[in-house]
C-alpha cells in the first residue's frame, strides 16, 4: 500500500525559510511522477514542483528561483526546500505521487505553510 506521509509545515516570516518532507512507502518500481502540490483557501490546487521518471523537474512559475525539488533515494524522501518564501506561498501542501505502471494517484494529508507579512 502506497503512503506519502508529509512534515515541515508551519509559520514563518516573509523572507523566511522551510523545507518540507515527504516519505514515500509501499511502492517497489520508480513512479511517473514525485511532487508537491499546495491548495490556498478557495482556490484550485495547483502544481509547485515535480520530479519525473528520468530525472527532470518542473516547478510553477510563481516558485521558480526560490523552491527546489530533490528525492533522496536512499531515504525514500522527498524534499522541498523553500526560500525567499511570501504571504502568498501560503497554502496546505500535499505530496503526490503516479505510479508509472497504472498511472494511479497518490496523496499526502497535507501539512500547512503560513507566510505572515
Amino acid at each position: 500500500q502506497v503512503q506519502l506521509v508529509e512534515s515541515g509545515g508551519g509559520l514563518v516570516q516573509a523572507g523566511g525559510s522551510l523545507r518540507l518532507s515527504c516519505v514515500v512507502s509501499g511502492i517497489i518500481a520508480s513512479p511517473k511522477s514525485v511532487g508537491w502540490y499546495r491548495q490556498a483557501p478557495g482556490k484550485q490546487r495547483e502544481l509547485v514542483a515535480r520530479i519525473i521518471s528520468g530525472g527532470g523537474k518542473n516547478y510553477a512559475d510563481s516558485v521558480k528561483g526560490r523552491f527546489t525539488i530533490f528525492r533522496d533515494n536512499a531515504e525514500n524522501t522527498v524534499y522541498l526546500h523553500m526560500n525567499s518564501l511570501k504571504p502568498e506561498d501560503t497554502a496546505v501542501y500535499y505530496c503526490n505521487l503516479v505510479l508509472l505502471s497504472s498511472n494511479d494517484n497518490y496523496w499526502g494529508q497535507g501539512t500547512q505553510v503560513t507566510v505572515s507579512s
